[in-house]
């Protein structure tokens, strides 16, 4: 059983929305078509995922949705 997952929340609820995604279908992120956000907690970092069949990703400064500074 795994332990309670304490979600962060992020600069809109969008933007919690996807950095929080977690597929249960997929082994990866970078496998899933509906994951569109990582969020590297240690070093802070947004990134778009580049679906292109490996592990690309494209950090990101601002958000997608509200455009607030990251």
């Amino acid at each position: 059983m795994k332990g309670k997952l304490i979600l962060k929340k992020h600069c809109c609820e969008d933007m919690t929305y996807h950095a929080n995604f977690e597929c249960e279908l997929h082994e990866t992120p970078f496998d899933c078509p509906d994951k569109i956000i990582i969020y590297e907690e240690k070093d802070n970092d947004y990134a778009l995922i580049i679906h292109d069949g490996g592990t690309a990703r494209m950090s990101i400064n601002f958000c997608p949705w509200c455009g607030m500074k990251l």
